[in-house]
């Protein structure tokens, strides 16, 4: 027990040193993401306010691999989704949508907030909208009435959930849903579909199984395998195809002992 408590205390006066040595270095205030102006888009949203950020890099790290997929015939529609709550979902849905659009080709991109339970896109964007997909697919709104743009990013649309409806499942289930997307299709190069949690609901199944593929967001150091796996089979079930994973939450070094998070 002598030794074992040795090692614990030589760990923690290890983690303090490094923590130390953190505050002294000047160069850590560059790595932290501000506000642009008086934008109200939060700062997570890394790709927008800084593209060359190392972070930002993370994420264009995916966009290639996103578009080197099927021998450069990328998939057009994703569905991003989780496990289960707080993993970074909708955080990488928008960083992955600014750098998509980023591209040197300037594609049209569109990201739609299909959590009609929850969404939190707008929130993010700082943004107050009321109406959004659930009003399309209930036939209160035309699509083209519900998307917007922020004001720099024009080859940029999105869509918010809109108001909280009885029956989300069954409308993303509808033939409506179907039909927008495929709408959608002929108007945009790329389309990423932010959903639920598979665990909690069956919403990202249903919306997978309409699209190209599915990416999941998948929380180090948080996220159980066996919570991954039961996700996995339960996309499987809906017929949906997962084509990659994204992890959140690493903690990567970089020179001078400073730690960042994705």
């Amino acid at each position: 027990m002598g030794k074992i408590t040795k090692a614990l205390k030589k760990a923690t006066e290890d983690r303090l040193g490094r923590i130390e040595k953190i505050t002294k270095i000047k160069e850590r205030d560059q790595l932290i993401v501000k506000k642009i102006g008086e934008s109200e888009i939060d700062p997570n949203i890394v790709s927008y306010f800084d593209p060359k950020a190392l972070i930002s890099e993370q994420y264009k790290i995916l966009r290639t691999n996103i578009l080197s997929m099927n021998k450069g015939r990328p998939p057009r529609t994703l569905v991003i989704t989780s496990s289960i709550h707080s993993e970074g979902k909708t955080v990488t849905s928008l960083n992955l949508a600014f750098s998509l659009a980023q591209a040197v080709h300037k594609p049209r991109v569109l990201l739609v907030d299909a959590d009609m339970r929850k969404g939190k896109v707008s929130r993010y964007l700082g943004v107050d909208n009321k109406e959004g997909l659930s009003e399309v697919l209930s036939g209160q709104r035309k699509a083209s009435e519900t998307l917007f743009h922020i004001a720099d990013q024009p080859n940029l649309t999105f869509m918010d959930s809109g108001s909280v409806p009885e029956n989300p499942s069954e409308l993303l289930s509808s033939n409506e849903m179907k039909e927008f997307i495929t709408e959608m299709e002929s108007n945009y190069d790329h389309i990423l579909i932010d959903t639920p949690p598979i665990i909690s609901v069956t919403d990202s199944g249903i919306v997978g199984a309409m699209v190209d593929g599915v990416i999941m967001v998948i929380q180090a150091g948080r996220t159980q395998r066996g919570i991954v796996k039961r996700a996995e089979e339960l996309l499987f079930q809906a017929h949906s195809k997962v084509l990659g994973h994204v992890l959140t939450n690493i903690e990567y070094h970089l020179p001078e002992y400073i730690y960042r998070y994705l």
